[in-house]
């Protein structure tokens, strides 16, 4: 009897746990095919959102950005509301960690930005950035109108034909970014002793530095 009434646990778990991975992937479809939302300047100032790996490395790399006033690290593309860290890396809210790039279109636009992007990462890493695994690392670009979306197809498809290789970066329409929690926010200069960012981060952004030397600011 005691057999029997396990079986039926198990299977009943197993059920339950089939039915919400459906759901999640249902929400987390609706989410890739939503229509984008176009974030209206502020201040003269204009918005991008990136995802690639973790965020502390790559708020770090687009802070050394020319025209580039402030970065901000939260969660991106996925289909739960009020994200935490702890909650998006189970990969069960379908957010992966994203930066805010709030930055002048007078000195530097999307299509630089976008540059930035491909060009500070590993492109045919899938689910992860080095060392960092898992679907709340995977590589994301955020289009806010069709414009975006076309220019980020187009360098997307000539990265996979000059480099012969297939490019990770997943397509979102825009939806909402969370602001992450108040400690990560500025990660990389608050605490440049730790191990993460001396291994893994500071190397990142030092060899993003010495590809694009042109876009960084004078104090980089």
């Amino acid at each position: 009897m005691k057999n029997i009434t396990t079986l039926i646990l198990c299977l009943t778990l197993s059920f339950v746990s089939c039915q919400t991975k459906k759901e999640n992937s249902k929400m987390q479809l609706e989410v890739e095919n939503a229509s984008p939302i176009e974030v209206p300047l502020k201040d003269g100032m204009a918005r991008a959102y990136f995802a690639s790996g973790c965020f502390w490395c790559v708020e770090a790399v687009y802070e050394s950005v020319k025209g580039v006033s402030e970065v901000i690290n939260g969660y991106a593309g996925g289909y739960t509301d009020n994200p935490t860290y702890q909650a998006s890396n189970t990969g069960r809210t379908g957010h992966a960690e994203a930066v805010e790039v709030i930055y002048d279109p007078t000195v530097v636009n999307f299509s630089t930005l976008l540059d930035v992007y491909f060009g500070s990462q590993n492109t045919t890493q899938v689910n992860g950035q080095g060392p960092d695994r898992g679907s709340q690392y995977r590589s994301i670009i955020f289009y806010q109108n069709t414009a975006q979306k076309a220019l980020i197809v187009q360098k997307k498809e000539a990265l996979a034909k000059t480099s012969n290789a297939n490019i990770a970066a997943e397509i979102y329409p825009f939806q909402k970014f969370w602001k992450g929690e108040d400690y990560h926010q500025n990660y990389e200069r608050l605490h440049p002793n730790n191990s993460y960012i001396r291994n893994v981060s500071i190397p990142r952004l030092r060899k993003f530095q010495q590809k694009f030397p042109h876009l960084l600011k004078s104090n980089h």
